[in-house]
């Protein structure tokens, strides 16, 4: 596929205000977006996906590094390279809340140099695909959450740049709007053949609409894959095993030795573990630990792994080891 966005030896630090020490924010870091796909672009508080996404939209100057936008230097060219690119942040800061629903979206075409009357048209049109239309008078503070989001992201949608950066899209929204914006997200991509990137906590975001994740962990990328893959990686490592009885003291501590992360729950009728094996060939251990008093095993089942886990699992330097 054709990046779209590259980010190359990124560095950013920051000095601390009390003990002026410094801080690397982004440490050398490099990806590529991909046309037509969604990225989510992660990390836990701290690790540097903010500065990173600051970079991109040309609101930060990194130390080095270079970003280019559909090959426009966002630095050396920064107007020119923002045109591609449309930002979306969380809190609904892209609005303005004493206009109403269509004044926004005018006012906002305006800063891109479109003329009210060179727009009209489209705005009619993201008025009745957003579900907006019945509101397009109504001043934006007057509006739920979930129809200010739909605004701000058709706002971005007005400025027809290939690029939209979505800052937690869904946070704050209830089950069935969030589930709406995931599906508008789909169809920009699909019927508009934008790019997105998404940075968002929401895990079930992630797993549901992404194609591909970079996830920052103390300013470096800890991995870069396909979300199917990092499921699949992890999946085939997590096992539910019911037993036909209880495990020995002895049975027990011998595994807790192997795999520390045991979880056992145990009943006189069936008992349960749950174990994530490090290497395949380590089942044939716990066989062994069983065998020693003949437990009968009733089940092996692959456990369901979220994203959410996985997410966790790659900031705790799991992924190495599963890759062994």
């Amino acid at each position: 596929m054709e990046p779209i966005i590259k980010v190359e030896k990124l560095k950013k630090s920051y000095k601390k205000r009390k003990s002026k020490e410094i801080v690397k924010a982004v440490d050398d870091i490099s990806f590529t977006v991909n046309k037509g796909e969604i990225l989510g672009l992660l990390g836990p508080n701290g690790a540097g996906k903010t500065t990173t996404i600051k970079s991109i939209c040309g609101l930060l100057k990194p130390d080095s590094g270079v970003i280019t936008v559909n090959g426009i230097n966002n630095q050396n060219k920064r107007l020119q390279a923002l045109k591609h690119i449309s930002a979306v942040l969380e809190g609904n800061r892209n609005l303005y809340w004493r206009l109403s629903v269509r004044e926004n979206l005018e006012y906002f075409a305006g800063n891109r140099g479109q003329s009210r009357k060179d727009v009209a048209g489209k705005i009619d049109d993201l008025l009745v695909k957003f579900n907006l239309k019945e509101k397009e008078n109504e001043l934006v503070n007057r509006l739920s959450r979930g129809m200010q989001q739909k605004l701000a992201i058709a706002v971005a949608m007005l400025a027809e740049s290939e690029v939209i950066l979505l800052d937690e899209p869904t946070l704050g929204l209830d089950v069935e709007t969030g589930y709406e914006v995931r599906e508008m997200l789909r169809e920009i991509v699909r019927d508009y053949n934008r790019t997105i990137i998404i940075s968002s906590h929401d895990m079930d975001v992630i797993q549901d609409l992404c194609d591909r994740t970079v996830i920052i962990n103390h300013g470096n990328i800890v991995t870069d894959d396909k979300v199917e893959n990092l499921l699949r990686l992890f999946e085939v490592r997590a096992y539910s095993i019911t037993l036909g009885g209880l495990l020995s003291e002895q049975q027990h501590q011998l595994l807790l030795q192997k795999f520390p992360q045991l979880e056992y729950t145990p009943d006189t009728v069936q008992s349960i573990l749950e174990v994530d094996l490090t290497k395949s060939e380590e089942i044939y251990d716990l066989f062994d630990v069983l065998k020693l008093e003949h437990t009968p095993v009733e089940a092996i089942d692959r456990k369901t792994v979220n994203f959410e886990e996985i997410f966790m699992r790659i900031v705790k330097g799991e992924k190495q080891h599963a890759l062994v």
